[in-house]
């Protein structure tokens, strides 16, 4: 769920890939698609191979095999709300909600959750028990359990993210005086050690959307959270070495203000070190001018900004990837337009980018309850919102353990844009 920030970066454009991008925006309006991937030891990644966990390589995700993977899901949240519980239950059976996402293409759920969730008193509430009669007396992470244990039946991966310390509530800081950074570590290290072994779990958000105050290699215990991370990811690593560490960029360094949870510039400079480098993974979240209009979406008109926008996301976050630094997951990204109009226009530039770039994703989010930007369920809970698949759908990495069709069923012209396109070094 999102707030406003104010921001102080215009972006350069980048005429050829704005033209690349104004093509594939409007391919995409139009039709869903499937483009071809460059996978890793495609020779041997056929279907049925092991996923198992995953892994880094040169800015790629693995998996056990040695496969490239795209993670493509969807956030469900709730379990961080006073309601202690993903929401939905109240009108649909569990089993049938983790198939529908399954069914619409995503392979990767990123489940939001509070540390209050942990507690004696966190009971869930507005679950219905006669659709949900296996959920009956469970709560905090015996409830957990059994939404993982619905997603490994049907192969959906899952990240667990560290949403918010107590319910409802989005400090600037990782922590607070209820939830101290000893805490904070301590939850995670009880979940690494809870979960270890299963491979339906794959990482760990360790944070989200530290902002604010906040600082970016400055060594300030109290407020660096590079150096939070790499402790919090090494206590991880200690009791579980199979997950990987996500770590979400910040709001502010040096004087360049960005999405909150979004600024990765500082990992240049300042990069994340942990025990196990192969288990790296940066993360930003990117929101359109519905949610704040930032000032790199002042234009004299909405088409523009699929000139401008990628050099922004080159410049905080996306050269990470490019370079083979560690891969980009882009955690949160969600609006309710994929129109023509600016919001629509940021939204589908964002996903023609990330599929030209091979970066992950989890969309915000599966719940309609999403207030400033709706999401892939209608408020029926039960309908999905077609537009938003169309667009998304042309972005959809298989499930896990199935290679990438290498059959381009997109337009010719645009397979030949993107073959042609070679992506400039990162400045």
């Amino acid at each position: 769920m999102r707030r406003t920030c104010v921001a102080g970066f215009r972006g350069k454009g980048m005429l050829l890939f704005g033209i690349i991008i104004t093509g594939m925006v409007i391919l995409t309006a139009c039709t869903p698609t499937t483009i071809s991937y460059s996978v890793q030891g495609s020779a041997r990644c056929q279907p049925g191979h092991r996923v198992g966990f995953l892994r880094t390589s040169h800015g790629e995700l693995v998996d056990a095999s040695g496969c490239q993977v795209v993670l493509t899901g969807v956030n469900w949240f709730g379990f961080e709300t006073s309601t202690f519980v993903p929401h939905g239950l109240g009108v649909r059976n569990l089993q049938d909600m983790l198939n529908q996402m399954a069914q619409t293409g995503f392979n990767t759920i990123r489940l939001p959750f509070t540390n209050q969730l942990f507690d004696p008193a966190s009971k869930p509430q507005g679950i219905d028990y006669r659709l949900n009669p296996d959920l009956k007396g469970l709560m905090g992470l015996a409830l957990m359990d059994r939404i993982i244990q619905g997603a490994g039946k049907i192969g959906l991966k899952v990240i667990l993210d560290r949403h918010d310390p107590t319910a409802d509530l989005r400090p600037q800081l990782w922590y607070t005086d209820q939830v101290p950074q000893t805490r904070w570590i301590d939850d995670w290290v009880m979940l690494a050690k809870h979960y270890r072994g299963n491979d339906t779990i794959i990482g760990a958000d360790l944070a989200n959307e530290p902002h604010g105050p906040v600082t970016w290699g400055d060594g300030n215990p109290s407020t660096d959270w590079r150096l939070a991370a790499q402790q919090a990811g090494n206590a991880i690593l200690a009791v579980n070495p199979d997950w990987l560490i996500i770590v979400e960029g910040i709001e502010q360094f040096q004087g360049d203000t960005y999405w909150w949870g979004g600024n990765l510039k500082g990992a240049k400079q300042f990069p994340v070190q942990l025990s196990r480098p192969d288990k790296l993974v940066y993360s930003a979240h990117d929101y359109g001018p519905e949610v704040y209009k930032q000032q790199w979406f002042q234009v004299p008109k909405p088409s523009d900004l699929a000139h401008t926008l990628p050099d922004v996301w080159q410049q905080h976050w996306a050269y990470l990837q490019k370079v083979g630094t560690a891969p980009v997951f882009m955690g949160e990204f969600g609006g309710s337009s994929m129109g023509n109009d600016a919001e629509g226009v940021w939204q589908r530039t964002l996903v023609a980018f990330l599929k030209l770039n091979n970066m992950s994703y989890t969309y915000w989010a599966w719940n309609p309850d999403s207030s400033d930007t709706g999401g892939i369920l209608q408020a029926n809970w039960k309908t999905v919102n077609q537009s938003k698949l169309n667009i998304l759908s042309a972005y959809q990495w298989p499930k896990l353990g199935q290679p990438p069709s290498h059959k381009n069923n997109h337009s010719e012209n645009s397979g030949a844009i993107l073959n042609a396109y070679q992506w400039p070094s990162s400045k």
